[in-house]
């Protein structure tokens, strides 16, 4: 009995071990893999519906694509999203953030050998640099600080850190100055509905405030967010604030797993009225079944400038500033990740 026991044992590890020293295989994306890709997206430990393809696809005329997917035997065990500029990969420019998608199962043994094995794939091409704009970790359906690690082995150059906010639903709690403009606000007869009125919202009031606060533009045009809305209605939505039927404020949502983010959001110039805070405190207690409520970014100039006004605005809801890290990696120092396990 013993003999038969040690025999099954013995077994059972070399069909693990067999499995283990499948060969890791790139295969570059094409319209045939879109079923298996967003199926894995849909399994992975650090994902969001913007990494599914008709939402990376929305602007696949800006980009050249260039994701890949990774196999060990006929198994898909990651996904790296990713476009082609000149000698450089990023993963991805059209997304928030970008990285290694993998599944809860994969060891970090596994994770350093799938790194390896598409920066090799990369260089061998020719590419020479990888551009990460890292997933806030708050995103993550569990904690996954591995890549972190693989970065440093990989001597990554960090270019650029933005000053992130988040706030746990948990902890939500007005300070006083948003206290009391929800009280001014009592005055006016504001109301909130989730509707699809991107246009109004576009036209009258984002584009002419970001232009005359930040001379900037929306990222996405109102076409293009409608276009998304019809595919993702769970995760993208509008809601406005009104008077009467005038659109007073607005905000665009982002709706994953554990979090809601605050996509885009604007209000008309008569800040004095309380429109936008009614808004925020209305969206912050629909979501309060998620972990998170996501601020974005509040920082300029390549991280280089904290946009004071736009932190103190979020740190009122009692949010918090975690970060997000943009890192430069050479193909070539995949070599570095050899021999880091005895």
């Amino acid at each position: 009995m013993v003999f038969r026991y040690e025999m099954l044992l013995f077994l059972c590890y070399f069909v693990f071990s067999m499995k283990n020293t499948q060969k890791i295989e790139i295969k570059r994306y094409t319209d045939a893999f879109k079923k298996e890709w967003d199926a894995f997206v849909d399994e992975a430990k650090n994902s969001t519906f913007l990494f599914r393809r008709d939402f990376m696809e929305y602007h696949k005329d800006r980009f050249e694509d260039f994701s890949l997917l990774v196999f060990q035997g006929r198994k898909l065990i990651a996904l790296f999203p990713a476009n082609a500029v000149l000698e450089n990969i990023y993963s991805h420019q059209g997304l928030s953030y970008g990285g290694f998608l993998v599944k809860k199962s994969v060891t970090f043994e596994r994770y350093i050998e799938i790194v390896q094995a598409v920066l090799k794939f990369y260089n061998t091409l020719g590419y020479l640099y990888i551009h990460i704009k890292a997933l806030p970790d708050f995103y993550d359906s569990q904690p996954s600080q591995e890549l972190d690690y693989i970065l440093f082995l990989l001597n990554a150059a960090l270019v650029r850190k933005d000053a992130y906010y988040m706030m746990p639903t948990a902890t939500f709690c007005l300070n006083r100055n948003r206290k009391r403009a929800l009280l001014k606000a009592e005055r006016y007869n504001f109301y909130v509905e989730r509707n699809n009125d991107f246009g109004t919202f576009w036209n009258t009031l984002l584009i002419p405030n970001l232009k005359k606060r930040f001379k900037t533009e929306p990222v996405h045009t109102k076409e293009e967010m409608l276009h998304l809305h019809q595919f993702f209605p769970d995760n993208i939505c509008f809601f406005g604030l009104y008077e009467g039927k005038e659109m007073r404020a607005g905000a665009v949502m982002f709706i994953s797993d554990k979090v809601a983010h605050f996509q885009y959001s604007s209000g008309d110039e008569e800040r004095h009225t309380g429109a936008l805070d009614v808004l925020f405190n209305y969206i912050i207690k629909f979501y309060k079944d998620k972990k998170y409520i996501s601020f974005g970014n509040s920082s300029e100039e390549g991280g280089r400038v904290l946009n004071k006004g736009l932190a103190l605005w979020k740190e009122s809801f009692g949010a918090q500033m975690t970060t997000q890290g943009f890192y430069r990696i050479e193909t070539k120092n995949e070599m570095l990740l050899k021999n880091i396990l005895r």
